[in-house]
Parts: structure tokens; C-alpha cells; sequence
């Protein structure tokens, strides 16, 4: 058995398949898609407590009354843990918080595009110098940041030192010095804490705090918009607008960074201190740590078959926008893996860890406002377009036939594959994919005419065939390698496209002229399932000789697939 299937891809003749098919000299043919509607699909139903542009109205910062202006604080810089003038008691912390609205122009998911949108969120002040810290969500992508302190009627700008999608923390430095600022909480963090949440939520500009306790220590972390291996849970309610706002301690400390809500259940979440602080350091010193460069969000069809991360906005000059990522782009796999398949930033940021952010990693993108997939590299290879959907087929094939009207959906013998062929297409074999005798996989066979097809370049006809058996001896550009030297000799090779239709992807040859001039044009498709999960090879040929057959072509890579066990 295993010497007929490695002798498989060597020995065939032509007495499988005489012949081929005929196009347009630089068509290129892929499946028609349809996007299915996508969802996001946050682990425990968390949502971000950041007022994002769109998700409710945005409601600009009035400013604070003077009786709250701040008494100035000497310029103390990296001083440890502790050290004098930072805000020491509960009723001082609203000094050191600030609201920031960040304008710019995002992609969301749920709302489409918003031009010249403001979101709001919180943060706050760790060092007197103006340096504060905030969630990545609130500000990645931001055109500019206007951040409110208290007693100040104006805002201040502030630029973004550095970032971390998967922790979901950035630091910014506001304009100015001087400024109150909060200090770590220095005791132990467990179960029964008495914390306060503090913030600007709703978009309000009225500083609001709440009370609660540490409900838990470590709980999941896990999101569709970051990666944290654990965070505090808490009781202390946050709304959007409150994300980046600190978690503090009746002393006026930070206990953690708020992040997250699940108001449904009335649990709040935090990233902790003792994760925080470390990276924060970094982050001060002006290195981005697990990030590309995004705004996103992971996101999944309804029906599952579609996943990756989208992207809201894109940070000038960072890995993403040199690769050519846009916002409105989903990123549907990274090095090879398809992401977001549980709806959570997990195996992005979990690859970003491995391979370290600088490094080139290959990612692929479905733009499906232009109708594209694209490929390339992260830190290396920009973004090309690597295939089309959503568009149906033509080529320089002769204006003739009748149309297809309608379609028939036929199956295999054993149940394992469908395919959708032109009802007129009556001469069907379901039998085996074999050789040599051996059973090596699924087949159909479907033409007016299977003779015709088979022996001839005069009818129309299509044949699909799936092994798993193959895929263990070799992959899609083998199988295509030996197809290409069968049909060589009959046809004139118009060239080797990338098919990528969001379930499969491969490559494909097109033929034209077989048989002579004027003869019928033949595509042959090796492809593989983008779930890497599933190991089988996939063939499909169709020969084309009228327009009518381009739209069966087309139809029949719309329609294909596997649905059951291969024989």
C-alpha cells in the first residue's frame, strides 16, 4: 500500500487524465466568499472599560472646578517605592488620575468606520515628571491624546512611550511637571483586600470611585483583546471609560490597573501589581513589549469558519504598518497558525512571546473591504495580494453556450465530499480515488459526459479528488509539480497563482490552449485545509471551454468540500 501511494505521484499516466482546460492569459480564479458576520467573543463575557468610539456617545471633558486645582509637587524622578510626595491617602488619589481622549480614525468590528472619532479611557500618574499609565486599548492608534488633569481646564498632549498589546498597558508622558502621583501598594495582594476603583467612566468627566474587594487572586486573563496569564478579580464596579484607572488600596496605592468588566455577573478584573510593574519599567523606557503595533480585537464568524484578530487602528511606524496591515484588516494566521479559533488574543500573543516582537514572522490578512488576501511578513516581506474572492471568474474563453441555470449539489459514494456542478452535468462517478488498486481517497467525476471529458478537449467536465493518504507522502506544490508535467505537453502554462478562499489554500495551475489553439482551457487546484488540525491533500481540475464554464469553474470552488470520513 504504501509503496503504490509514494509511487503515486510518479507513476500516473495519462490514462487517469488525458487532458486539460483553457483560460485567459492572466485570470486568476478563486472561490466567490462570502464573509460570514463576524462576533466578538471575549473569554468570561469580559468587555473593555474603555469608552471606544462608537459604543456609546462621546461626551467631551468639561472642565473641573478650581477649588480641585492640585498643589504643586517637586519634580522627584525614579524614586523607589515610598518616596516623598506621592498621593497618600484615598481622598488625594483623584489628583493623580486622568481622563484621556484619544481622536482618531478606527475600524471597529461592530460599528464599521469612525473618522475622526474620540474614545475615553483612564490612567494615571506614576511620577511627577508627567508619566502615567493606561491600558494599550485606549491608545494604540491614536492620532493624538488629550489628557484632562485634575483642576486643569484644558487638556494636555501626550505622547505614547511604549506599549503592550498582550498585557494591555502603555505608558504615555504628559506635557508638564510637577504633577501629584500615585505609588505602588507595598503589601500583599489576596483574597478579601479592601480596593477602590477609580476613574472617568461613561465618557463622564466627573471623577468616580468605587468600593469593593479582591474576590480573587489570579483569575483568567485570557481575552479578545489580551493575553494575561492572570489578573485580579474584583468587586469594585467599572464601566467603559474606567479602563487604564488604577486599583488602589485605602491608602490611596495601586493595587492593579483596571481592564476589564463583566457587568453581567458583576465581576471586574484588573492586571496586577506584580505583573504591571515590571513591564512598566520597560515601558517607560520607551520599548514595546508583546506588540506589533495594532488596535485589535479577536474576532470569529458565527458559524466558526473564519477567525483571526481585527484591527481598529494601526500605529505609524510600527512592525504592522511596515508590513502594509490596515484597519479594517483581519489577521487570520501568524506563522502558520490560524488564530482567535477560541476567541481569545491567546496564541498571537502566545507566538509574539516566542519568537520575540522583532523578529520576521509570516502573517496572512483577509481585507474583505477590497476583496483580498494578503501574505507577507511582520519585519520583513510586506503584504501582497496572494488571492481574490467575492469575484466571479472570466477569462478570453469563446462567448458561446447556453448558461448554467442551475445547479446540482452531487457527493461521493461513501458520503465523504460534496461539490455543486451544472445540473446538465448528468454523467457522475462517485466511486474511489484509487491506486494501483489501493484505495487512496475520495473522488467525483462530473461532465455532460464523462468520455467526452476524459479522452477529448471538447467537454466541459470536473473532477475532485481528496487523500489523507497522499498528505502524508507529500504536499500541495508536489501533487501540483506532477499535474503540471501530465498536461505540459497538451496546453500552454499560463501560470502558477496562490488560492486562499478562507477554508482551503493552495495553488493553482491554468492551462490554455490544450489541444491546439482554440482549444479548451484546464486549471488544475492543489490545495490543503487551513485548519491544520485536518491532514488530507485536495485535487480539483475542471475543464473550460465557453464562458458558462468559467461560472461553473467558479461555482465549483465556491462549493467544494469535505464533509465526512474518507474512504
Amino acid at each position: 500500500m504504501l509503496v503504490a501511494l509514494a509511487n503515486f505521484l510518479y507513476t500516473m499516466t495519462l490514462e487517469l487524465w488525458p487532458t486539460s482546460m483553457n483560460r485567459g492569459a492572466s485570470m486568476k480564479l478563486t472561490r466567490s466568499f462570502r464573509l460570514p458576520a463576524l462576533m466578538l467573543t471575549g473569554l468570561l463575557l469580559m468587555g473593555l472599560a474603555c469608552n471606544l468610539p462608537g459604543s456609546t456617545p462621546d461626551v467631551s471633558p468639561a472642565p473641573p472646578p478650581a477649588a480641585e486645582q492640585p498643589t504643586a509637587v517637586p519634580k522627584e524622578p525614579e524614586v523607589p517605592t515610598g518616596r516623598t510626595g506621592a498621593v497618600s491617602s484615598l481622598e488625594d488619589v483623584k489628583q493623580a488620575v486622568v481622563q484621556i481622549v484619544a481622536e482618531g480614525t478606527f475600524v471597529d468590528p461592530q460599528f464599521g468606520l469612525q473618522v475622526n472619532a474620540a474614545g475615553s479611557g483612564s490612567g494615571f500618574i506614576i511620577d511627577p515628571s508627567g508619566i502615567a499609565v493606561t491600558n494599550n486599548h485606549v491608545v494604540t492608534g491614536a492620532a493624538l491624546l488629550k489628557v484632562y488633569v485634575a483642576g486643569e481646564r484644558e487638556p494636555r498632549n501626550a505622547r505614547v512611550l511604549g506599549v503592550s498589546e498582550c498585557s494591555d498597558l502603555a505608558v504615555i508622558d504628559i506635557d508638564g511637571e510637577n504633577f501629584p502621583f500615585l505609588d505602588w501598594f507595598d503589601g500583599g495582594i489576596d483574597v478579601g483586600l479592601q480596593v477602590y476603583a477609580a476613574g472617568f467612566p461613561l465618557g463622564d468627566p466627573e471623577f468616580t470611585m468605587t468600593q469593593g474587594i479582591v474576590s480573587k487572586a489570579e483569575a483568567n486573563g485570557e481575552s479578545d483583546w489580551a493575553s494575561v496569564d492572570s489578573v485580579l478579580e474584583h468587586d469594585a464596579t467599572i464601566n467603559p471609560g474606567n479602563s487604564g484607572g488604577p486599583l488602589v488600596s485605602s491608602e490611596g496605592q495601586v493595587v492593579g490597573i483596571n481592564y476589564a468588566s463583566s457587568s453581567l455577573f458583576s465581576q471586574y478584573f484588573a492586571i496586577s501589581r506584580d505583573e504591571a510593574k515590571g513591564l512598566i519599567d520597560r515601558l517607560q523606557a520607551g520599548e514595546n513589549v508583546e506588540s506589533i503595533g495594532v488596535n485589535g480585537v479577536a474576532v470569529t464568524s458565527e458559524d466558526g469558519t473564519l477567525s483571526g484578530i481585527w484591527v481598529a487602528s494601526v500605529a505609524s511606524g510600527s512592525a504592522a504598518d511596515e508590513a502594509g496591515v490596515l484597519p479594517g484588516d483581519i489577521i487570520t494566521t501568524m506563522e502558520g497558525l490560524v488564530l482567535a479559533t477560541d476567541g481569545s488574543m491567546a496564541d498571537y500573543c502566545d507566538i509574539l512571546r516566542t519568537k520575540g516582537d522583532d523578529s520576521p514572522m509570516s502573517i496572512e490578512v483577509l481585507r474583505y473591504q477590497q476583496g483580498e488576501y494578503l501574505s507577507g511578513q511582520l519585519n520583513g516581506r510586506p503584504l501582497e495580494t496572494a488571492g481574490v474572492f467575492g469575484q466571479q471568474l472570466a477569462g478570453d474563453v469563446p462567448d458561446t453556450g447556453s448558461d448554467y441555470s442551475d445547479y446540482t449539489k452531487v457527493s461521493d459514494n461513501y458520503g465523504a465530499i460534496v461539490v455543486e456542478v451544472p445540473s446538465g452535468w448528468t454523467d457522475i462517478d462517485g466511486s474511489a480515488w484509487t491506486s494501483e488498486g489501493d484505495v487512496i481517497g475520495a473522488s467525483i467525476y462530473a461532465a455532460p459526459d464523462l468520455d467526452g471529458f476524459l479522452n477529448t478537449w471538447a467537454t466541459p467536465g470536473m473532477i475532485f479528488n481528496v487523500s489523507d493518504d497522499l498528505a502524508r507522502l507529500g504536499g500541495y506544490i508536489q501533487m501540483l509539480d506532477f499535474y503540471r508535467g501530465v498536461y505540459i505537453d497538451s496546453c500552454e502554462l499560463d501560470g502558477r497563482y496562490d488560492y486562499d478562499d478562507g477554508y482551503y489554500r493552495g495553488k493553482y495551475d491554468y492551462f490554455v490552449k490544450c489541444g491546439g489553439s482554440g482549444g479548451a482551457d484546464f486549471l488544475v487546484l492543489s490545495a490543503v485545509p487551513i485548519d491544520t488540525s485536518l491532514k488530507y491533500l485536495i485535487l480539483v481540475e475542471v475543464q473550460i471551454l465557453t464562458n458558462a464554464d468559467v461560472d461553473a469553474a467558479d461555482r465549483i470552488l465556491a462549493t467544494f468540500d469535505v464533509v465526512g470520513a474518507l474512504p
